[in-house]
């Protein structure tokens, strides 16, 4: 899984892509992600806090985390 603070302008310049951003999905308060694909089909998760960074990988690492998430892995950081 790849973690960037780099930001990626909505029109590709010097080979970055373009990534394809959802509406945000929010919950309590502040906290809002998006998702969002590029051209190449890599995904994307990221927070609207900080636009430019976000979590990057593929299609099938990003469910796999989700489907994990969702199952209670992550329960003891809550």
């Amino acid at each position: 899984m790849n973690v960037t603070t780099e930001v990626v302008p909505a029109t590709p310049s010097r080979g970055a892509a373009a990534i394809d951003w959802s509406d945000a999905f929010c919950s309590e308060g502040a906290n809002c992600f998006r998702f969002g694909l590029d051209d190449s089909g890599r995904a994307y998760i990221g927070s609207t806090l900080r636009p430019g960074e976000y979590v990057s990988d593929s299609v099938e690492a990003l469910r796999a985390l989700i489907s994990a998430v969702k199952a209670g892995a992550a329960d003891h950081l809550l």
